[in-house]
Formats: C-alpha cells, sequence, structure tokens
C-alpha cells in the first residue's frame, strides 16, 4: 500500500510537470509571436483536470460510504458531466489548419503536448472509476459501464465541437441543449456527420483505454 501510495504521488507530479511544459510551450509561442490566439488550450487543461479531482474525491467518499449515498453519487455526476472535457481536446487539433505561420511544427507540438496531457488525466481518472467498479461488479460488467462511458464522452465530443454546447450548458441552459439533442436523435438520416464523429471517436478512445487498461494490469502482476 505504502508502494502504491508512493507510484501514485509520482504519477500526480508528472502530470503537474506535463500540464507545466505544456504551459511553457504556450507561454514561450505566445511572446514569439505576440499572440493569444491559442489562449482556449490552457482553460481546457484546466477542465481536464477536474475529472481527476472529482475521481479522487469520489474514491475517499467510498472508503467510508456507499456508492448509492448522495455525496458519491454527486461526486460521480461531477466526475462523468467533466471528463468529456479531457478527451474534447484531441479536436482542437483541428485549429492546426489555421495557422499561416512557418512554424506550424512548433505549434503543432505544442498542441500534442496540451492533447497528450489533457486524455492521460481522462484516461487515468476512468482507470480509477474502472478498478472501483470491478470491486463491486463482474470484469464484465464493469467494462460494459467503462464502454458507455466513452460513448457518452464520444456524444459529448460531437455535441461540444459542432453543436458549441459545453458542461455548463447543463445548468444554463438545459432546454437548449434537449432541444438540439433531440432534434438529431430524431432526424438522425440528416445528420450523419453526427454518426461519423461519435463512432470514429467511441472507437479511438475504446481502442486506447483498451491498451492502457491492459498494459496497467500486466505491469501491476508480481514478477516472476
Amino acid at each position: 500500500m505504502k508502494q502504491w501510495r508512493s507510484y501514485r504521488g509520482q504519477f500526480i507530479i508528472a502530470l503537474v510537470l506535463s500540464s507545466t511544459a505544456s504551459a511553457g510551450l504556450f507561454a514561450y509561442g505566445a511572446l514569439r509571436n505576440h499572440s493569444l490566439e491559442f489562449s482556449y488550450l490552457l482553460w481546457n487543461l484546466v477542465l481536464a483536470w477536474l475529472p481527476l479531482l472529482f475521481a479522487v474525491r469520489l474514491l475517499s467518499v467510498l472508503r467510508r460510504k456507499l456508492w448509492s449515498s448522495w455525496e458519491a453519487l454527486g461526486a460521480s455526476v461531477l466526475w462523468l458531466v467533466f471528463l468529456p472535457n479531457s478527451f474534447y481536446m484531441i479536436s482542437d487539433f483541428i485549429h492546426l489548419r489555421e495557422v499561416q505561420r512557418v512554424d506550424v511544427l512548433y505549434d503543432a507540438v505544442m498542441f500534442t503536448s496540451f492533447i497528450y496531457t489533457g486524455v492521460t488525466l481522462g484516461f487515468s481518472s476512468l482507470y480509477l472509476i474502472h478498478l472501483q467498479l470491478r470491486r463491486r461488479l463482474s470484469g464484465r460488467a464493469a467494462a460494459g459501464w467503462v464502454a458507455m462511458t466513452l460513448f457518452i464522452c464520444s456524444a459529448a465530443i460531437y455535441i461540444g465541437r459542432d453543436l458549441r454546447w459545453n458542461s455548463w450548458d447543463i445548468l444554463t441552459n438545459p432546454g437548449g441543449l434537449l432541444f438540439d439533442i433531440s432534434d438529431r436523435l430524431q432526424h438522425l438520416a440528416s445528420y450523419p456527420q453526427m454518426l461519423v464523429t461519435i463512432t470514429t471517436f467511441f472507437v479511438l478512445l475504446a481502442t486506447i483505454y483498451s491498451l492502457l487498461w491492459r498494459a496497467a494490469r500486466l505491469l501491476s502482476q508480481p514478477r516472476r
């Protein structure tokens, strides 16, 4: 247990350093180009940290209360609401097509740094929740919940990127959000790109997480 806590602390430090490195790349690029056009990456990275914080909070609650408690359910809802923000950052690559400078490679590296960190934060929080699910459910049932979570995240990426809604709109404008979602569900044939986007992101996220899950399980096994 003590060794596991040490590894956990080292991993958190690595995530902080990765976030700091991303912010440093942004700061240097902003100074060199006299532009803050990519400042949204900083905000997106802040949002990407929230799922991990909520997951850690949930684990703390589950040590003394049931998952059915209001405190645990609240942390679970907050985790699920903000989890898509971590994976949404992948779609930020689309902004590179707007870059007209000769140093587009630097911008590509900067974007990759932010996106890699954000996605790692998201998968880390999902891994923690997955472990808790496996303690209470069968392996297949836990995997089913994870798959459903990743599908929700994929749908949320489409809602955020194409419909321009965000997590806060669940509270500030739930009516408008539900209207847009219901309209597309009722007229699926009219929005073929929606199905393509959601399916593409689901396959990507599920494939990456499956590999990470198996790698983590393999590394956690005692050496013979």
